[in-house]
């Protein structure tokens, strides 16, 4: 009942974020992404399907309904619905994901490096927050915005800054995403920087953060859970 009640939310978070698309506007009605190495018409790394045996199941995913598995060490589930899971995004410069949380539950630190965010909660309560870029002074720090959110609260991560969510409520949490681009891409701190294939030397590391060497082969030993 909740999501049907909060549903005009969700709808107003995409239009918000297709009014702030950072993707190039589409020349033609659509071009609906297809693998096919023989077509004629590539737009954004993606190939046009032909107009004439485009469907309605082109623009039709399901399923978002239904909740993500959160049983991981981050207790959260993001299932995204970019290009890559509904091709006929393709060129239109917006995305859409689906959070699940569980009880104190992480989306841990990550930035898009292609879109702004828009952040709807549904149900549960969520700490969120953003960093800033660094400061133009050298004596200042970068500034730290939170925000608790309840459902129906909305909050915007600027493109690229690196944010967060957390589930500070003892139930589950569920919230949706508006994203500014068709493929706004994904990187998570702590499993880009000690995760890395190769790995980053551990000089450049130790000398980064500031901390003994054995630290950081501490943490590029773990394993860095990806929860998309």
């Amino acid at each position: 009942m909740a999501t049907r009640l909060l549903l005009p939310i969700v709808i107003l978070a995409l239009a918000s974020s297709l009014a702030y698309a950072s993707d190039p506007s589409p020349l033609q009605d659509f071009c609906v992404a297809v693998n096919d190495s023989k077509a004629s018409v590539f737009v954004n790394g993606k190939t046009c399907k032909a107009p004439g045996i485009v469907t309605p199941d082109d623009f039709f995913f399901p399923g978002l309904n239904k909740p993500g598995n959160t049983s991981n060490p981050l207790g959260s589930r993001v299932t995204p619905v970019t290009v890559n899971q509904l091709a006929g995004l393709n060129t239109l410069g917006i995305s859409l994901a689906r959070i699940d949380f569980a009880p104190y539950g992480l989306n841990p630190p990550h930035t898009h490096p292609r879109a702004t965010e828009i952040l709807v909660v549904i149900e549960g309560t969520l700490y969120v927050g953003f960093v800033t870029s660094n400061p133009a002074k050298p004596n200042q720090k970068n500034k730290l915005f939170t925000k608790t959110l309840y459902p129906g609260d909305v909050f915007v991560f600027p493109e690229g800054l690196i944010h967060f969510q957390f589930n500070v409520g003892s139930t589950n949490a569920v919230a949706f995403a508006g994203l500014s681009s068709q493929n706004p891409g994904v990187i998570t701190i702590a499993n880009a920087v000690f995760g890395s294939d190769p790995p980053i030397s551990s000089d450049v590391l130790t000398r980064a953060f500031q901390v003994d060497k054995n630290v950081i082969k501490y943490l590029q030993g773990q394993f860095w859970w990806d929860n998309n």
